[in-house]
């Protein structure tokens, strides 16, 4: 491991113009976001194998675990995975002109829709998920199991201090 990474580089230029104790949070946010983006651009590589984007396997992903029905409503998506209502419908679009999603009437709303998760759709997400799940566990290669324990529950901790609110 290096003395200094990129964000001490970084946080000691922003020291002389700003307090340690103002910048002290970076030291974990910009550490976490220079983390997502090398999963996002390794996540990216993997779905996009199979045509999908991270947004749409978080969809399918949803719902697969939505239950016997894999069956959701656009509204429990949006707000599951934190999109606009236009974010989803657009989602939804893509997903279900390639055969992965079905919508179908509400059974006790006459104005609304569920989505429902169809067989090409969960072998999609499965061959995406396999073809993901090696190279996640390489991201993790420099840390040890106890380490990735104790991460694990740390971002638990702080995500669930950040949804509670």
């Amino acid at each position: 491991m290096t003395d200094k990474d990129w964000t001490d580089i970084l946080l000691d230029r922003l020291a002389a113009t700003r307090s340690r104790k103002e910048i002290e949070a970076y030291q974990v946010t910009a550490r976490i976001s220079r983390a997502a983006l090398y999963i996002a651009r390794h996540q990216d590589e993997a779905f996009g194998r199979f045509g999908l984007n991270r947004g749409e396997v978080g969809v399918l992903g949803a719902l697969l675990l939505a239950g016997s029905s894999q069956r959701l409503s656009p509204t429990q998506l949006f707000k599951g995975l934190m999109l606009s209502s236009a974010g989803i419908t657009s989602r939804l679009d893509r997903l279900e002109r390639r055969g992965y999603v079905k919508r179908t009437p509400h059974p006790s709303d006459r104005r609304g829709v569920l989505v429902e998760l169809t067989a090409a759709g969960r072998k999609v997400l499965e061959q995406a998920v396999a073809a993901d799940a090696a190279g996640e566990q390489g991201l993790l290669a420099s840390l040890a199991k106890d380490d990735k324990r104790a991460m694990a529950a740390l971002l638990k901790k702080l995500l669930a201090g950040l949804e509670a609110t």
